[in-house]
């Protein structure tokens, strides 16, 4: 599909017409108003919704066989970022997220990215890596030698472990040695490639790694102690692009704000830190929706990122009629099959909102998700402030946190925001005035 940049009335037209994520006014609906939208965009059946619908939708004996030692389930709120128009297909994302205003945020810069063209993503091939440390070596420039003489041996010795996997198009692909000098002495290191399709793909990589061990072993005459995957995915990355209005974002100053923004985030990582963490809430909440494994993805974003100086995973530029054009790369190890993906009631239900039909797909979303989020963190801190729009929301949890109940949050929120005074102890004094009235 060529994708041709629109204004925003010729891009609202182009896809209303069409099943649509933008959906005006969506959170101004009750929640089961909203999910009767959600079940005519996805198709969901009485029982997904029943499911969605249930907050407590995790079964304790299905729990209990997920992990050990089980007494219970914890939940958080799942919502749905609109807007978003990803390679010319509209998508609802769904979130799950315990923090206010990032649904919101993202959605809002969703909205901005549509008036062009939405996200441009892509992602490469799930190319997870396996490693096999080899240890007690007299030669390792000549163990990496027989190592890769015997490449066939060892990719046939992995694909041995997975005929499902293979006969599905994925299996070992290559192998690399890496000889490194440690505190404990030279070691070589094998990276074993492999090709998971739409799995995150650990339980495969580690299984193939431990399987070859003992053949390095023989072809080196070293100990292997570990055997198991990285989470520095680099053969498995994802990015995303848009351009977003400078008239959307509140003019050519705000644009100017955001580029000086991410010039610090790019000299501190100080400031990096925080920029890449604001990325990441979007792309974990729709991971959590989706039963993945975040601390991988969180692990692999910010090693990523440190790979020669620690720096931002997006990179921001202004276009020559004075437009924002942003960009995000970064690895993204996810999955639509394998794990807690395939048995958690809600994230089946959820992988059927989204509409995603492989692993790369999913990654692309997700990418998208993340500079969406960026974008929105950026133009809040240069243009309003990050706590005007996070602290109103913010308010309703602390308002409940006091004791308020029913009509009485929106009273309390009502006035911690009119006095901009956002405390748990102000909270406390406004229900116990209200509660004075009667």
């Amino acid at each position: 599909m060529v994708l041709v940049p629109l204004n925003s009335r010729e891009g609202e037209e182009r896809v209303e017409s069409l099943k649509s994520s933008r959906l005006p006014n969506f959170h101004e609906l009750s929640p089961e108003e909203r999910l009767r939208v959600v079940k005519e965009f996805a198709g969901l059946t009485e029982e997904e919704v029943e499911i969605l619908r249930n907050t407590g939708s995790l079964p304790l004996d299905l729990a209990n066989r997920m992990i050990e030692n089980v007494i219970g389930a914890t939940h958080l709120p799942l919502g749905i970022a609109t807007n978003f128009l990803i390679n010319g297909k509209d998508y609802l994302i769904p979130m799950a997220i315990e923090e206010p205003s990032v649904v919101a945020a993202a959605s809002n810069a969703a909205r901005m990215a549509r008036m062009k063209y939405g996200f441009r993503a892509s992602a490469d091939e799930p190319v997870m890596i396996g490693q096999v440390q080899v240890c007690k070596l007299k030669d390792p420039e000549e163990a990496r030698r027989r190592i890769l003489e015997g490449r066939e041996r060892i990719l046939a010795k992995a694909n041995e472990q997975d005929p499902l996997l293979v006969k599905a198009g994925g299996g070992a692909r290559e192998v690399e040695v890496r000889v490194l000098d440690t505190r404990m002495g030279p070691m070589v290191v094998v990276h074993l490639l492999v090709d998971v399709r739409d799995a995150m793909g650990a339980n495969a990589v580690n299984t193939m790694c431990e399987a070859v061990a003992p053949l390095v072993e023989e072809l080196t005459g070293g100990k292997v102690y570990l055997r198991i995957v990285s989470n520095l995915a680099v053969y498995r990355k994802a990015r995303a692009e848009a351009s977003f209005p400078k008239e959307a974002l509140g003019g050519e100053e705000v644009v100017e704000g955001i580029l000086y923004a991410h010039a610090l985030a790019a000299a501190d990582p100080f400031r990096c830190s925080t920029h890449n963490k604001g990325i990441m809430n979007g792309i974990i909440a729709v991971a959590l929706a989706l039963s993945n494994d975040v601390r991988a993805l969180e692990a692999g974003a910010h090693s990523y990122a440190a790979m020669g100086g620690y720096k931002p995973l997006t990179s921001w530029e202004r276009e020559e009629n004075g437009d924002l054009r942003g960009r995000i790369e970064l690895p993204l190890a996810v999955g639509v099959l394998g794990g807690a993906t395939g048995v958690h009631p809600v994230a089946r239900v959820c992988r059927k909102i989204l509409g995603v039909g492989s692993s790369k797909e999913l990654a692309e979303v997700m990418a998208a998700v993340g500079l969406a989020q960026n974008l929105a963190a950026l133009r809040a801190l240069v243009a309003e402030g990050i706590q005007r729009g996070h602290m109103k929301l913010h308010a309703r949890n602390v308002a409940m946190a006091a004791g308020a109940r029913g009509e009485q949050v929106e009273e309390v929120v009502r006035r911690m925001v009119e006095e901009r005074c956002i405390r748990i102890d102000r909270a406390r004094e406004i229900l116990a005035q209200l509660e004075q009235r009667g």
